[in-house]
């Protein structure tokens, strides 16, 4: 995350329940284990939150 610390300017973890997984930026959902029942591939959701960025 050190490459986006001068970007973000929240962060917000909402525990729950039942294995969920779901990573929004500005709004959107970039990544939900619920939808796709899998966990995350190594650098899938920064790899996403890059291609925001460009």
């Amino acid at each position: 995350m050190e490459e986006f610390e001068n970007q973000i300017s929240e962060l917000v973890t909402i525990p729950s329940s039942g294995g969920v997984f779901e990573v929004e930026v500005d709004g959107d959902l970039v990544f939900s284990k619920k939808a796709t029942k899998r966990h995350a591939e190594y650098d899938e959701v920064l790899g996403t939150i890059r291609k925001r960025g460009s």
